[in-house]
Formats: structure tokens, C-alpha cells, sequence
């Protein structure tokens, strides 16, 4: 990927309205968009009433990015949707954490390979938002559904 594009879309993400809210940067995307990393330091703005971590500016950091690594990698012929998601808060974050999201390309390809058969596919991922120290804040569960575009033969229902 160009150096300047790079730029442009990280430049997109750290000024994202939800992201500049709740202090959310993405600190790294790889150059083929299988990888990025968000961090959060703890803010006022992002400070819960017992003052750790609000639990919805933990999810947002995590939110988008299982969705965008497979739309930029699977491609125009295929519909992409965040289906569900659970967070289980564990420790309280007081202090920065950090969240990585990361599909590998062979995934990414076996992904492809079974919607091409079956036309359709809930994805599920696992993403681990963790405090400097390692120490595991919350965990978060994404179900992606994709699709092959056009029609989908008719299901039979009970």
C-alpha cells in the first residue's frame, strides 16, 4: 500500500468521531489490512463513576475491525456485516490498554473459499483487550456474517 494512502486511513481513524471521543488511537495497521492495534489511555472523557474504563469505550476500540479486515481483503463481491458481539469484562482497565485484531490471509482464503460453496458464513472471532502489563481487561466476541452479492437460493423453513 502506498505510504501516503497509509497515512490517509490512519489519519481517518484517529479522527473518528468515536474514536477522538473516547481517546482511542490505531497504533499500528499492517500494509495488507490483516492486523491493526488500537490503544486507549484513561481519560476523563472515557472514565467510568467508580473511575475506570467505561465499558462501551472498551467495545468501541474494538468494534469495527474484525468487519474492515475482511471487507478489505475479500473484496467488492462479497456483503460484510458485524452480526453480534459480546464483551465480558474481567479486570477493571485503569490505566492504557491495548487491543490487537488480526485475520491471517490463509483464513482470510478459507473464508472465501466456504462462502464461495455456501454462499453465506458467520465468521466468529476472539479479541483480547489487555493493560500494559498483560493483565486481561476484556474479552470480545464478534460474529462477521458474509456473502457472496446476488441472490441466495430460497431456505427452506420448518
Amino acid at each position: 500500500m502506498d505510504k501516503y494512502l497509509k497515512r490517509i486511513r490512519l489519519w481517518f481513524f484517529n479522527f473518528y468521531a468515536p474514536f477522538l471521543g473516547a481517546g482511542i488511537r490505531v497504533v499500528e495497521m499492517s500494509p495488507d489490512l490483516t492486523k491493526f492495534v488500537t490503544e486507549m489511555e484513561l481519560t476523563p472523557f472515557n472514565t467510568n463513576y467508580v473511575g475506570v474504563h467505561f465499558g462501551g469505550s472498551l467495545y468501541a476500540m474494538a468494534d469495527p475491525f474484525f468487519m474492515l479486515i475482511l471487507l478489505e481483503n475479500l473484496g467488492s463481491e462479497f456483503i460484510v456485516w458485524d452480526k453480534s458481539a459480546t464483551i465480558h469484562f474481567l479486570k477493571p482497565g485503569t490505566g492504557k490498554v491495548r487491543a490487537e485484531f488480526y485475520i491471517s490471509p490463509e483464513d482470510i482464503e478459507n473464508i472465501r473459499k466456504e462462502v464461495m460453496l455456501s454462499k453465506k458464513k458467520d465468521c466468529h472471532f476472539i479479541a483480547e483487550v489487555k493493560a500494559v502489563d498483560g493483565t486481561l481487561v476484556a474479552k470480545i466476541e464478534k460474529t462477521i456474517y458474509v456473502r457472496k452479492k446476488g441472490k441466495l437460493p430460497l431456505q427452506k423453513t420448518n
